[in-house]
C-alpha cells in the first residue's frame, strides 16, 4: 500500500488567503485559497519540498505551460498563474472546481446514459484540442476530470503529458485505464492511447467500476495488466446502455491501436451518433474554429465511425419540429485560437440565457441556425438510413435527460476534518472524523485507498467506519467525502491513515 502522509505546510502567498487542503499527491499538494483581487476561490498546486529535483521541477513547469496553452478550452482546467513561493516551492494557481469530480461520482451513483454521452463528447473535444496542439495527456481517468460550477467536465493533471512526437517512456500512468501498449516492457503510444483511456473513463462512468475490474475478485496490478492485455472488454452490464454505445467502447478500447478510432474527434462524433439515435440533443463539439458538420457526413479517414444507424420514426419525419425543443436550441460553443485545419465558421449571434462553463470569460460562436441545421441533418440521415434498411433500433433510454445546471451554483461542500484512525486489538481499524458544517440529510462516502485503481466507495450515515482486520494489514488509509441530501458532495475528499 502506498504510504500516506500529512499535507505539507501551505505557503504564504501575497494576495491569497489560505482556506483548507483539497488533496495530496505524490509530488504536490493542492490547497484551496481565496484570491483577494479579483476576489475568487482558486486551487493552488504546490510542489513538495522533498521533490525539488531537476526532473520533477521540469515536469511541474511542463504541466504549467501545457495547461496554460490549453486553458481556453471549456473542458480543460484553467491555469491563472504560476510562480515560486518565498520558501522556494513552485506553485500553480488554477481554476477551483467546487462540484464533485468523476472519481467521486462514478462509484457512488448510477450516472444516466444521456449525461455520460454529454460528458464523453466534451472530454473528447478537450482531448482532440490537446492533440491538435501536439500534446498527449497520457493519464486520462475519472480522478483527473473535475466538475466546474456550471457542470462541465474539466480535464486536469497534465503532469506526465508528452508531445505527439517520437514515443517516450511513460511515467506514472494509472493501470486500470491504460492501454496495452503503455503496459509493455518498452511502452509506446500515440493519440490512440489517449483514445483508449478516454473510452475506459466513459466505460467507468457507465459501469460504476474500472473496465477490467472483477467485483469481489482479484484486482491486483498483475491481474489487471493480464486482463487488459488479453481479455475481451466485458459488457457494461446495463440494460439502458444501447448496443451502439457498447460498440463504440469496444472499438475505442481495441487491444491493437490500429483497430481503434483514429482520433478523439472520431470518438466524439461516434458518441454524437448515439445521441441522435436515442433522440437526445446532440452535444456540440468544442473545437477551435471547427466548422459545424452534419451528423452522417463522416470524415474521409473513418467513415464507419460516424455513420448513422437507422431508427424507427412514427411516420415520415413525424414530430420532428416538436419532439424535443432542446434539440434545436442554441448552445454556447467555445472557440479558441485559429488553426490551419479548417476555415473559421461565420460568427453567429451568441444565444442568450445559456452560460458557458466559465461564466463570462468565453463567448459563443455558433447560433441557433447552425445548431438547428446540425440536428435536422442528423434526422435526415436517420431517415435515409432507415429507408435503406439500417440496423434494428436501439432500446429506448430509461434515464431522464437532465441538462446541465444553468442557475447559480450551490456553495461548495466542505471536506471532513480531524480524520484519524485507531487500531483495535483484533487488528481492525476504526476511523472517525468531523463534519465542519452539518446539515440535514448529510451522509459520508468513504473507501479504503489502494495502490491500483480507485477505492471501492460506500455510503454511511455516521461519522465513523471500521476497516476489518483482513483489510487492514499494515498501514491502512481511507478517504471520506460529505454527501448532501441534494447529492452534492465534497470536491476533494479528506484522507487519513493509521499505522
Amino acid at each position: 500500500m502506498t504510504a500516506r502522509r500529512e499535507a505539507s505546510a501551505p505557503p504564504d502567498l501575497p494576495g491569497y488567503e489560505y482556506v483548507r487542503v483539497l488533496g495530496l499527491g505524490g509530488f504536490a499538494d493542492v490547497f484551496l485559497y481565496r484570491q483577494h483581487l479579483p476576489r475568487r476561490d482558486v486551487a493552488v498546486k504546490v510542489l513538495l519540498a522533498g521533490s525539488l529535483d531537476d526532473d520533477v521541477r521540469e515536469r511541474f513547469q511542463t504541466e504549467a505551460n501545457l495547461m496554460a496553452q490549453l486553458s481556453h478550452h471549456p473542458s480543460i482546467v484553467t491555469i491563472h498563474h504560476a510562480a515560486i513561493a518565498a520558501d522556494g516551492r513552485p506553485f500553480l494557481v488554477m481554476e477551483y472546481c467546487s462540484r464533485a469530480g468523476l472519481a467521486e461520482r462514478y462509484r457512488a451513483e448510477r450516472m444516466p446514459v444521456p449525461e455520460v454521452l454529454r460528458i464523453g463528447v466534451r472530454l473528447a473535444s478537450a482531448v482532440e484540442t490537446a492533440h491538435r496542439a501536439g500534446i498527449l495527456h497520457r493519464d486520462i481517468k475519472p480522478a483527473n476530470v473535475l466538475t466546474t460550477d456550471f457542470g462541465w467536465p474539466a480535464l486536469t493533471d497534465f503532469g506526465i503529458a508528452a508531445t505527439t512526437g517520437p514515443p517516450a517512456q511513460t511515467m506514472g500512468m494509472s493501470i486500470p485505464w491504460s492501454p496495452p501498449e503503455l503496459l509493455a516492457e518498452h511502452p509506446t503510444g500515440d493519440e490512440r492511447s489517449d483514445v483508449y483511456a478516454l473510452a475506459a473513463t466513459i466505460y467507468s462512468l457507465l459501469a460504476g467500476r474500472t473496465p477490467f475490474e472483477l467485483p469481489g475478485g482479484n484486482n491486483s496490478a498483475q491481474q489487471l495488466v493480464a486482463r487488459i492485455e488479453r481479455s475481451p472488454l466485458p459488457p457494461v452490464g446495463r440494460e439502458d446502455v444501447p448496443p451502439q454505445l457498447q460498440a463504440v467502447l469496444d472499438r475505442a478500447m481495441a487491444k491493437h491501436p490500429s483497430r481503434r478510432f483514429a482520433s478523439a474527434m472520431a470518438v466524439a462524433r461516434a458518441l454524437q451518433e448515439v445521441e441522435a439515435a436515442l433522440r437526445l440533443p446532440v452535444t456540440p463539439l468544442d473545437l477551435p474554429d471547427e466548422p459545424p458538420t452534419a451528423l452522417g457526413a463522416a470524415p474521409s479517414d473513418d467513415e464507419d465511425a460516424t455513420r448513422l444507424r437507422g431508427i424507427a420514426l412514427p411516420g415520415p419525419l413525424q414530430g420532428l419540429a416538436g419532439h424535443d425543443e432542446d434539440a434545436t436550441r442554441a448552445r454556447a460553443v467555445v472557440v479558441g485560437r485559429p488553426t490551419l485545419v479548417a476555415p473559421a465558421p461565420v460568427q453567429q449571434p451568441a444565444p442568450t440565457g445559456v452560460p458557458d462553463r466559465a461564466g463570462t470569460r468565453r463567448g459563443a460562436r455558433v447560433g441557433a441556425v447552425i445548431a438547428g441545421a446540425v440536428v435536422l441533418a442528423a434526422v435526415a440521415g436517420v431517415v435515409v438510413a432507415s429507408l435503406r434498411g439500417g440496423d434494428a433500433p436501439p432500446p429506448a433510454p430509461t434515464d431522464t435527460f437532465a441538462p446541465p445546471q444553468t442557475g447559480p451554483a450551490a456553495g461548495p461542500v466542505p471536506a471532513p476534518h480531524s480524520l484519524a484512525g485507531t487500531r483495535a486489538g483484533d487488528g481492525s481499524v476504526t476511523f472517525t472524523w468531523q463534519n465542519p458544517d452539518p446539515q440535514d440529510g448529510d451522509r459520508y462516502l468513504w473507501g479504503v485507498l489502494a495502490v491500483t485503481g480507485e477505492p471501492t466507495l460506500a455510503l454511511v450515515d455516521e461519522e465513523r467506519v471500521t476497516v476489518p482486520a483482513d483489510q487492514a494489514t499494515g498501514e491502512v488509509c481511507i478517504q471520506v467525502s460529505i454527501v448532501r441530501a441534494d447529492r452534492s458532495s465534497t470536491a476533494r475528499p479528506a484522507q487519513g491513515c493509521a499505522p
